[in-house]
């Protein structure tokens, strides 16, 4: 280990090194705030790198994230300073996926860590499928001066997007995604939508594109927008990060009166504050982790937490500017199965078979 990170901080492997590639390398040794000092020291001589950590783990080297960005921020005041590689952590094994270990690793804390940081600095990425995370990773290892953190699980999930798409996404930071709404396309900047739904994060996007089709099968005629989120940054103020969304640009996803019932990967504190500035702001309805559940199934994590597939349609029924035929049967029909599912997880330890081999369908 010791004759690794010494070989990384001397610079790149010379042709005819046998112990290290010259293309790169990987180091592993189960100590966070090690493997995130070998990263800066790794950026440090000019090289990009990813540090990917378990995201409770993550905390380990919180605080050496935040120096760190805090340097980045006053190195580039300096003159004649050439910016250095960013500082690029894959936060994964996440809150929602924790099903398969044995003991707890719930804990989103390092992105409340460092949203508040340098607007000039920070980045955080939520990809909601692998092609946009391909994406978000070759904008993390290729820009400079930045402290990038994505947040990713590692599991087997849903693909969305193509390739092109997900560029599309990632370079937009968020885009309203016609194909899961039932707006009509050509009428969208004329008509308001009934109710918003939005995501950031792989699984809340999943759960909301599972409640948007609950209300387009069961209330067809309520018009319901579908956002995805992948720039978190995106949400502040003009003038408060590089990233944000102007205020046409917010208003085109979000409106300016239309009331959000937004699923979010971790502490639904962490947004409001974001939101700030925005108009508003109170129309937003954050769902997100709140400290509920340990080691159990994935989808029983979600329906702890309330940000289930199942508790955004009932959020979606009382927050929508009206109240749709058949609203009161969907809301019936939700708490049922939330009940059901209730009753199953205990009896056979895994998820109802719908939810389990659950896909997106319009």
């Amino acid at each position: 280990v010791f004759e690794a990170t010494n070989r990384c901080l001397q610079g790149p492997a010379v042709p005819g090194d046998d112990h290290i590639s010259p293309d790169g390398r990987v180091l592993e040794v189960l100590s966070e705030h090690l493997c995130e000092g070998w990263l800066e020291g790794y950026t440090l001589t000019g090289r990009h790198g990813l540090f990917a950590t378990y995201e409770a783990f993550a905390m380990v080297s919180a605080s050496m994230m935040v120096q760190h960005a805090k340097w980045l921020q006053t190195a580039a005041q300096e003159p004649g300073r050439t910016p250095v590689p960013s500082l690029n952590v894959l936060v994964t094994s996440t809150t929602w996926r924790n099903d398969h270990n044995g003991f707890s690793h719930q804990g989103p804390g390092l992105i409340d860590t460092i949203a508040p940081l340098s607007p000039d600095v920070t980045r955080i990425w939520f990809p909601p499928d692998a092609n946009s995370t391909l994406v978000v990773a070759e904008e993390c290892l290729t820009s400079r001066g930045r402290l990038n953190l994505i947040v990713v699980d590692k599991q087997r999930h849903l693909q969305y997007l193509d390739l092109e798409q997900a560029r599309t996404l990632v370079s937009a930071g968020g885009a309203v995604w016609e194909w899961a709404g039932t707006e009509e396309p050509d009428r969208r900047r004329d008509d308001l939508p009934d109710v918003v739904l939005a995501a950031a994060g792989d699984v809340p996007t999943m759960e909301v594109l599972a409640a948007a089709q609950l209300l387009r099968r069961h209330v067809p005629h309520l018009r319901v927008r579908v956002v995805n989120v992948v720039d978190l940054m995106g949400l502040l103020p003009v003038g408060e990060h590089p990233a944000a969304f102007s205020p046409e640009r917010f208003t085109d996803l979000f409106t300016d009166t239309v009331d959000v019932v937004f699923a979010f990967h971790g502490h639904p504190r962490a947004v409001h504050p974001l939101l700030h500035g925005r108009p508003d702001i109170d129309r937003f309805h954050v769902r997100g982790f709140t400290e509920h559940g340990t080691t159990t199934t994935p989808f029983d994590m979600v329906v702890l937490n309330r940000m289930s597939r199942y508790d955004l349609v009932l959020e979606a029924l009382r927050r929508s500017r009206r109240v749709p035929e058949g609203g009161d049967a969907l809301a019936r029909h939700c708490h049922e199965q939330l009940a059901r599912h209730r009753a199953y997880v205990v009896e056979e330890l895994e998820d109802l078979p719908e939810v389990r081999d659950w896909t997106w369908s319009a």
